[in-house]
C-alpha cells in the first residue's frame, strides 16, 4: 500500500480536536465546580459596606473626612469633578469584566473609587485588608487603583505640575529669595528611596546601601514645598549624580532646554549677572546651574557661610519629601506592585500633594522641618571634578553673602552655634 501524506494529516487534525474538546470539557467542569461566582462576603457591599457605613457620616464631620483622606471636603469634590470623565469606564466588551460589581448609582460609584483609592495612599494597606474593607475583589482593587494613579497624572499634571515658563522660574526664585534669603534660586533638588517587593529576576539593581529595595523619585522643589519637577523609576544602588545624569531633568538643564531666563545681578549687587541656579547636596556634581556646599575640609568663615545659606535653601525640598511621605503613607511601606505600577502610584501621589498645596494649603498635619529624609548617599566615584564654570558661580555667590548687599544679620550666629 502506498504512502498517502494526506492521512498523517488527518490524523493529526483528529488528535488537535479530540485535545481541544477534552481542555473545553475540562474547563466547563472547572467553571461548573466553582464555589462562589460572587463571594457572599463581597455581595454584602451594598448593606455592610465600609463606604456604605461611614462616608456619609465623615462628610458631616470635616475634620475625620480631612484626617480619612488627607484633604477637606471641597477639595475631594473639586478632585472628582476633574476626575470624572477618565473614571467613568464605558460598558465596552473590554471593561465588562470588571464593571459588573459596580453600583448602579455613577455618583456613588465613583465616590468609591476616590476613597478606597485614598484609604490606599494615605495608609497604605494591602489589597487584601481593603478587600474586607470595601468589599471589593483584590483583582479588582489592583485595577482600579493603576486606572485611577494613570488619570490622576494625565488630567492633573498640566494643572498643578506644568512645565516651568521663564516666568514662571523668575517667580519660583522670588519665593526662594523672600523665604531664604537665597537669590537667583529656581528649585532646591534632592532624591529619595521609594522601598519596594523585590522585583523579579533584578539582581542588585534595585538594593540601596540601607539594605532595602528601592526606586528613586528625584525631585525640584519650589519654597512653597511643591514639587516642580519629578523623575521617578532609577534603580535604588544608583548614586544621586547618576540619577541626576541620565534623567531628562539633567538632560534638559546641559541642553538649555529649561527655558531659564538670562543671568541677572543679584539683589543690590553692581557685579558681574548670576545665572539662576539649583541647590542641591554634596551628592549632585557641581555645574553652572547646580551648586552643592564647598567640600567641609579646611573651611574658613565666608565657606562656612555660603554652606549654611545654601543649606537654609536646599531645605525645601527636603520637608517637601516629609509632608509628602507623612501624608500619603503608602510611601512609608514596601510598595507589594511591580516597578512600572510603583512609578504610577509614586506619580499620583506627587501630583496629589501639589493639589492639596494648591486647594488647601499648609495643614496641622504637616511636618514642614521635623522629619528631613535622607538623601542617596555620596558616591565619590560619580562625582566627576567640577567644571570651571561651576567654581566662578560658587564663588561668586559665596562673596556676595558676606557682602553689606547680601550678608542677613543672623548668619555669623548660625555658623558660631549660638
Amino acid at each position: 500500500m502506498a504512502y498517502n501524506p494526506t492521512d498523517d494529516l488527518l490524523l493529526d487534525w483528529v488528535v488537535l480536536r479530540f485535545l481541544r474538546r477534552c481542555s473545553a470539557m475540562r474547563e466547563e467542569e472547572r467553571r461548573s465546580t466553582r464555589r462562589f461566582w460572587v463571594h457572599p462576603i463581597v455581595a454584602e457591599r451594598p448593606r455592610r459596606g465600609h463606604f456604605m457605613n461611614l462616608y456619609a457620616d465623615l462628610r458631616q464631620h470635616p475634620d475625620k473626612f480631612h484626617n480619612y483622606v488627607r484633604m477637606t471636603v471641597t477639595s475631594f469634590d473639586r478632585l472628582l469633578a476633574d476626575l470624572r470623565s477618565g473614571l467613568r469606564f464605558q460598558d465596552t466588551n473590554m471593561r465588562r469584566s470588571y464593571i459588573h460589581f459596580i453600583i448602579s448609582s455613577w455618583t456613588v460609584c465613583l465616590n468609591i473609587k476616590c476613597i478606597f483609592f485614598f484609604r490606599f495612599l494615605a495608609t497604605g494597606n494591602s489589597f487584601a485588608s481593603l478587600h474586607y474593607e470595601f468589599l471589593l475583589g483584590v483583582s479588582t482593587i489592583s485595577m482600579i487603583v493603576r486606572l485611577t494613579c494613570e488619570v490622576i497624572w494625565k488630567r492633573l499634571r498640566p494643572a498643578v505640575m506644568p512645565v516651568p515658563t521663564a516666568e514662571d522660574w523668575i517667580r519660583i526664585s522670588d519665593g526662594f529669595l523672600d523665604s531664604a534669603q537665597f537669590p537667583n534660586c529656581i528649585g532646591a533638588l534632592d532624591g529619595k528611596h521609594i522601598r519596594v517587593k523585590k522585583p523579579a529576576h533584578s539582581g542588585s539593581q534595585f538594593f540601596n546601601y540601607k539594605q532595602y529595595f528601592s526606586v528613586v523619585l528625584l525631585a525640584l522643589a519650589d519654597s512653597d514645598y511643591k514639587f516642580i519637577i519629578v523623575d521617578i523609576g532609577a534603580y535604588g544602588s544608583s548614586a544621586d549624580a547618576a540619577v541626576f545624569r541620565a534623567s531628562r531633568m539633567g538632560e534638559r538643564l546641559r541642553s538649555n532646554q529649561l527655558t531659564l531666563p538670562e543671568p541677572r545681578c543679584l539683589p543690590g549687587s553692581t557685579g558681574p549677572p548670576a545665572p539662576f541656579i539649583i541647590v542641591a547636596d554634596e551628592g549632585f556634581g557641581l555645574s553652572r546651574h547646580v551648586l552643592r556646599p564647598f567640600p567641609r575640609r579646611g573651611l574658613d568663615e565666608r565657606r562656612r557661610i555660603f554652606n549654611y545659606r545654601l543649606t537654609r535653601a536646599r531645605r525645601y525640598v527636603e520637608c517637601a519629601f516629609g509632608i509628602l511621605c507623612s501624608k500619603w503613607r503608602v510611601l512609608h511601606s514596601s510598595i507589594q506592585m511591580d516597578p512600572d505600577n510603583v512609578k504610577k502610584v509614586v506619580q499620583a501621589c506627587v501630583i496629589l500633594h501639589n493639589f492639596v498645596r494648591i486647594h488647601d494649603g499648609a495643614s496641622d498635619g504637616d511636618v514642614e522641618g521635623q522629619h528631613p529624609t535622607a538623601s542617596i548617599p555620596l558616591d565619590n566615584t560619580l562625582q566627576g571634578r567640577p567644571g570651571v564654570a561651576g567654581l566662578f558661580v560658587r564663588e561668586q555667590f559665596a562673596s556676595y553673602f558676606v557682602s553689606a548687599e547680601g550678608v542677613v544679620p543672623w548668619q555669623m550666629d548660625a555658623i558660631s552655634g549660638r
